[in-house]
């Protein structure tokens, strides 16, 4: 309750997560020189606690002890309590993430971690009960020993929170030796993560099972370059398994952050927007490489949920949706055998059949909406045609996403990140392409404009995040190259080259502001940016690639596109500084081996120039659009289109008024092909044939 209680500092924070601390009785501080002079001032170690809005045990934590007056009372008297939003300072979370890890062999949110006056951690966890159970010590308890040892043991505190430091500086970069950027690097890699499947249950390893998007498209990349079908396997089965699994939305589309079981069935219920921006490129270019209508589906669902649920009127794109709603983890997306059956009426016996609906439930007594078997074996089980089952089963979801939707839904952080937004830019631009949707491509342009016009200083340097009329934070080599990445694949699709040739001005600030000038690469923070106890360089994909991978896959597309050789250098000297890490660890390196796949080639640069008749052109774009070509790049100039600057452009027109296709690898072309049955006839002849989309929908 907050009606007795006066606010903290959080109040006038723009983060959601922030705020919702804001009536907590812990004198709470954000981040910044008021709480770090203050423990400097009066002697006192600073408590810091990085959580996010979304977090399932952030707010448990929460209700537990930072509500807790008691608990509240420890913490003001002897500490300097500071509150961060993982979303809005992912610099501090890195830093302190890696100190936790150090510290106990692990890491997670809430994020709890005690630092000196001068920001040196010297002890840390993550969630801890406010008293001791589950073989965790209570947070009272770890409170009070942590005082002690700050009055009766300081010295040794403060020689623990050097080494610490000095730990955190040494993991806080890129520590592999590089080795050679050849083919054996990806064959190794292909090995390594078809070795790490979960063949039963699709995805890598047990439980908690994330679904790691990158990989699954470094497979598919494995898949065309090598023709071994256990990558292709590998990607779709856990592709299909996820698609079918609790972890998706069957009802609204989308994908929760990961599953806490190995077969995809119980979510984390959050939504994130990067988690579904990364999903969606992996689901289009399965649908490209297997021709299955599925993929698509389940691309259309997800980008369908973000326009109606996690976008903005101004067009930026919203950053999570919580797990929780009534203060119950779950709540509003599971359902009992009752309500569905009232419901759904005669349709209840196939849906709940479909659907693993039962009276016992499969989730602490409720039903989480899954698919434990296929469409096709269900038909044949209920005796239906699939398109008469598909008819039954799209009336029964639309009957309970209505129903859903008066229930109180979870709490949404409206909070616009570049870096998410950049992911979600490239995803729908991607699709706007693949699947022929201009609502795609319209949302992808929207977010990309918002961005460019709203979260950007008078310099033209970016701002990491928008909320209330504010954006906030310098940006981070992330914000800079997935927004590139977003650009290019904006370019794509509109064929307009204003975003190449911001894309560029962006690329060019990297180079200033971000570069590391002894080892190689780009540091996490930029030359202007706040000082902390280490600068970081960002290697190892997690949830999101990171940002040294992005660099170099987004910067040696715009470079090849751009015909910039300066560019593409630069990425391929950040690929060279990476390939240790890649050698040594494909599942935290998929970003970087998508750009390895690339450089390694055979890349294209196709220029499409539209010929006078709409149909041929269409027909020209779908067919360039849904083959499976990840390490090609499309220009297309419409027939009506302005005369362009761009060198990819140059000399190039249509021939005898028909659709033609340029196509050259590194500087050498090939002859023009000339009209649609050429077009499709020089594929075949010099690249692997991928099956013919399936038309079918459902």
């Amino acid at each position: 309750m907050t009606s007795d209680r006066h606010a903290n500092r959080l109040i006038a924070e723009t983060s959601p997560y922030l705020q919702q601390h804001a009536y907590n009785p812990v004198d709470w501080y954000p981040w910044g020189d008021e709480a770090i002079s203050r423990a400097r001032e009066i002697d006192r170690p600073i408590f810091l606690s990085i959580g996010y809005s979304a977090c399932h045990w952030c707010h448990v934590m929460e209700h537990e002890s930072f509500e807790n007056d008691a608990i509240a009372a420890i913490m003001n008297e002897h500490f300097v309590c500071i509150k961060v939003d993982r979303e809005e300072r992912p610099d501090l979370d890195q830093i302190y993430m890696n100190a936790v890890q150090l510290l106990t062999g692990q890491g997670g949110w809430p994020m709890s971690v005690f630092l000196t006056p001068e920001l040196k951690p010297f002890y840390g966890g993550t969630y801890w009960p406010p008293t001791a159970r589950w073989g965790r010590p209570g947070f009272r308890e770890v409170l009070l020993g942590v005082n002690e040892a700050w009055r009766e043991r300081r010295e040794r505190v403060e020689s623990q929170s050097e080494e610490i430091t000095e730990a955190v500086a040494r993991v806080s970069g890129v520590r592999a030796e590089p080795t050679s950027l050849t083919e054996e690097l990806l064959a190794a890699a292909q090995k390594d993560l078809t070795a790490a499947a979960d063949w039963t249950n699709g995805g890598f390893g047990g439980a908690p099972k994330f679904p790691h998007p990158m990989a699954l498209r470094v497979l598919l990349r494995s898949w065309k370059r090598s023709s071994n079908d256990d990558a292709l396997n590998v990607a779709t089965q856990s592709l299909d398994k996820m698609a079918a699994g609790g972890i998706y939305d069957h009802l609204g589309g989308g994908f929760a952050r990961y599953s806490t079981d190995a077969r995809w069935l119980v979510p984390h219920f959050e939504k994130m927007l990067y988690d579904n921006a990364l999903l969606v490129p992996a689901y289009l270019e399965a649908f490209q490489a297997t021709g299955n209508a599925d993929y698509a589906r389940v691309v259309s669902e997800t980008l369908d949920y973000v326009l109606r649920e996690m976008t903005q009127p101004d067009g930026g794109f919203y950053s999570t949706q919580d797990a929780d709603s009534e203060g119950e983890e779950g709540k509003f997306f599971v359902w009992s055998d009752a309500e569905v059956r009232e419901l759904l009426g005669d349709d209840a016996d196939v849906f709940c059949a479909c659907y693993d609906v039962t009276p016992s439930g499969n989730w602490e007594g409720k039903n989480i909406l899954n698919r434990p078997r296929s469409h096709a074996q269900m038909a044949e089980q209920l005796q239906l045609s699939e398109d008469a089952l598909e008819e039954v089963l799209s009336r029964c979801r639309t009957t309970l996403l209505e129903a859903r939707s008066k229930r109180v839904a979870p709490g949404r952080d409206n909070k616009v990140l570049v870096s998410w937004n950049g992911l979600m830019i490239a995803a729908m631009a991607q699709a706007a392409r693949v699947l022929n949707e201009p609502a795609y491509a319209d949302a992808s342009s929207n977010a990309a404009r918002f961005i460019l016009s709203t979260m950007r200083d008078d310099s033209g340097r970016l701002l990491h995040s928008f909320k209330d009329g504010r954006a906030r934070f310098n940006a981070y080599l992330d914000d800079y190259v997935c927004l590139i990445d977003g650009l290019v694949e904006l370019f794509q699709t509109t064929g307009s080259s204003e975003w190449l040739t911001v894309a560029v001005e962006l690329a060019e600030r990297v180079f200033e502001q971000f570069v590391d000038p002894d080892e190689g690469g780009f540091f996490y923070t930029s030359t202007d940016h706040e000082q902390l106890i280490t600068r970081s360089k960002d290697g190892m994909d997690n949830a999101t690639p990171s940002g040294n991978g992005m660099a170099a896959y987004s910067l040696l597309r715009l470079g090849r596109l751009t015909s910039r050789a300066d560019i593409e250098s630069r990425a391929v000297a950040t690929l060279e500084v990476l390939s240790g890490q890649i050698e040594q660890m494909a599942m935290a390196s998929g970003q970087s081996l998508m750009a390895l796949d690339f450089v390694l080639g055979p890349t294209w640069e196709a220029v499409l120039i539209e010929g006078d008749a709409a149909s041929e052109n269409a027909r020209v774009r779908e067919f360039l659009n849904q083959r499976f070509e990840p390490n090609q790049l499309l220009a297309v100039r419409a027939a009506a289109a302005e005369p362009s600057t761009l060198a990819l452009f140059e000399n190039r027109f249509a021939i005898d008024g028909q659709a033609t296709l340029y196509r050259c690898q590194q500087g050498t072309c090939q002859q023009p092909l000339v009209g649609e049955e050429a077009i499709e006839a020089g594929y075949i002849s010099c690249s692997r044939v991928s099956p013919k989309p399936d038309r079918r929908e459902g």
